[in-house]
């Protein structure tokens, strides 16, 4: 007999893979029998149907991406912008099959966290939720950034004045500080704290009204299209389609966060698949109509680049400057709106990483009056108050887009993981053409990734190497699934002398 086997007890030497530190799996009923509530029974409450789920992925959609990131996608597409969305798009729909089918399957507020934790393990789960903080965390400064800038539009349409350079944009975008940033992710945290119902609420109103003026923008520009406006059609090629549908994934974000809401929503296994369905069509139809109005009123080359270019187009269109404030105050609220939503996104996260234990307990703590994780949430908004107040747009949002494609290809894996593993599981949508839909939604990601460029590559390779740190030095001691699976010191003792008691004497 070798030495060492005497040391080990029989389940140790039986352990599957998946039991070691990292590889540690999360089965989808310990999910589900410990969603709606944390560590000292406080609950969540189901108040959101399904108007308001769409309601909410259309809120954290439909934001800056389209209000201010559209330019961007135009210096790098061209008028083939077009393309450049409907290949983003088609990058979510592909994903988005299959959060339905793990948001229907695994109802809980951890998103593709939880999903990642069912299916591939703790240390995997740690850093996709590593990079919800990009997803979520890094693109709210993204979003209030963008805020900044429609407000002062606003301001100037109304009044004539604007807030100072150096008081409304980041350092190395001609300011110091940005205070509007600041202020919507105060107000956003005050209403969130107030209670799910109070926000849903406020975040229905909000999407309708940006509906709105995104088709008012339409029809104004519209009525100026010119086809000269579409030639050439892609300037740069192939490869500024590819990186324009990278730069416009970000107007994409934030659909998965209906998911997150799987604790809070009423018949949560209908309603997520509906609703994450519901928004992907609504806003890639809305996407593409805005997309080719724009740059059919106004040519590419004075659309590339232009902060609030909605608003520039159409006071160019209509001559005067109260068109143009219509569609800012509809991109201020549109992007209140999207801090709002995706802020809630990013608390319900942490929350279900710290009642696994991998993050501290003050993430999960729900207060009994409000029924809402009022410490997460301000917590949030003070961490995130500043890189939206000193950090530039642009590299905020390539960080954002690549985190995001990660998380994407991972949860395609989790769903093809998930069909071999728990193939009984209840699932009341399934993804279409398995495994093709996934294996394309891994495909188109990865495909997106290459398109934001080495520089973000290495900039992404730095921040999951901070968060396997990170893990390997609190997550992993500090995991409640590490604890429950592993015996106390005394009964590894005493499993080890069982062991040795019971292995025959060696022959002498």
């Amino acid at each position: 007999m070798r030495p060492s086997a005497a040391r080990r007890s029989p389940q140790a030497r039986r352990a599957p893979l998946a039991a070691r530190p990292g590889l540690r799996v999360k089965s989808p009923d310990a999910l589900l029998a410990e969603s709606g509530t944390d560590l000292d029974g406080n609950g969540l409450a189901r108040s959101m149907g399904l108007f308001q789920v769409v309601c909410f992925g259309i809120g954290a959609i439909v934001g800056t991406g389209i209000f201010v990131g559209l330019s961007d996608t135009v210096a790098h597409a061209g008028p083939a912008v077009l393309i450049s969305f409907i290949l983003a798009a088609l990058t979510c729909i592909f994903t988005a099959f299959s959060f339905a089918e793990l948001g229907g399957a695994i109802p809980v507020s951890g998103s593709s966290y939880s999903y990642a934790y069912a299916t591939l393990g703790e240390r995997t789960a740690f850093l996709v939720g590593w990079c919800l903080l990009l997803e979520y965390g890094v693109s709210v400064s993204a979003v209030a950034v963008g805020w900044g800038q429609y407000l002062n539009e606003l301001l100037g349409s109304l009044t004539g004045w604007q807030l100072p350079a150096a008081l409304a944009s980041p350092p190395g975008d001609g300011g110091i500080v940005n205070v509007p940033a600041v202020v919507v992710l105060l107000l956003a945290a005050t209403l969130l704290v107030r209670g799910i119902r109070e926000s849903a609420r406020a975040t229905a109103a909000m999407a309708v009204l940006k509906i709105a003026v995104l088709l008012l923008f339409c029809a104004i520009a519209l009525s100026a299209f010119r086809d000269g406006n579409l030639t050439p059609f892609a300037p740069e090629g192939v490869a500024g389609i590819t990186s324009g549908a990278s730069v416009a994934f970000f107007s994409y974000i934030g659909f998965d966060a209906i998911t997150t809401a799987g604790e809070e929503v009423k018949n949560p296994r209908r309603n997520i698949p509906l609703a994450i369905m519901i928004c992907i069509g609504v806003v890639t139809v809305l996407y593409c109509l805005v997309a080719l109005s724009a740059i059919g009123a106004l040519s590419a080359g004075d659309v590339a680049d232009k902060p609030a270019a909605l608003s520039l187009i159409v006071n160019h269109v209509t001559h005067s400057a109260v068109g143009g404030g219509v569609i800012a105050f509809g991109a201020v609220v549109a992007i209140a709106s999207v801090v709002l939503a995706v802020m809630y996104g990013q608390t319900r996260i942490l929350m279900s990483m710290s009642r696994d234990g991998l993050i501290p307990r003050v993430f999960a703590r729900i207060s009994p009056r409000t029924a809402t994780p009022v410490a997460n949430t301000w917590i949030v908004a003070v961490v995130f108050a500043v890189p939206a107040a000193v950090v530039p747009l642009d590299v905020v949002m390539n960080l954002t887009t690549i985190g995001t494609l990660a998380i994407m290809a991972v949860v395609n894996v989790s769903v093809m993981v998930l069909r071999r593993t728990r193939p009984g599981l209840a699932r009341r949508f399934r993804v279409p053409l398995f495994p093709v839909s996934p294996l394309l939604g891994i495909a188109f990601s990865l495909y997106l990734i290459y398109g934001t460029g080495r520089a973000t590559w290495l900039e992404f390779a730095g921040f999951l190497v901070v968060g396997a740190v990170v893990y390997a030095l609190y997550g992993r001691r500090h995991s409640r699934l590490r604890t429950a699976q592993e015996p106390m010191p005394d009964e590894g003792a005493q499993s080890s002398e069982e062991a040795h008691r019971s292995e025959p004497a060696p022959l002498s």
